[in-house]
């Protein structure tokens, strides 16, 4: 079972969640997709071994998502 996320990628589990802190428990963002402020957060989420996706975060322009 991988460890991490980049493990996971490296066995071809492209469906890895990590465990601990479940989605709801992480703050959303209204980044906007592509920036490089969705690209830090991201990068920070992953650094802690934290899920990437949080439902809440911002999907679009349109979408103000929640900060």
């Amino acid at each position: 079972m991988p460890r991490s996320i980049l493990e996971a990628i490296k066995q071809g589990d492209w469906n890895f969640e990590p465990t601990g802190e479940q989605p709801v428990n992480l703050r959303a963002t209204a980044a906007m997709p592509g920036t490089q402020e969705k690209l830090n957060i991201l990068a920070d989420r992953l650094k802690q071994g934290l899920p990437l996706w949080h439902p809440s975060d911002r999907l679009s322009f349109d979408d103000a998502g929640e900060e």
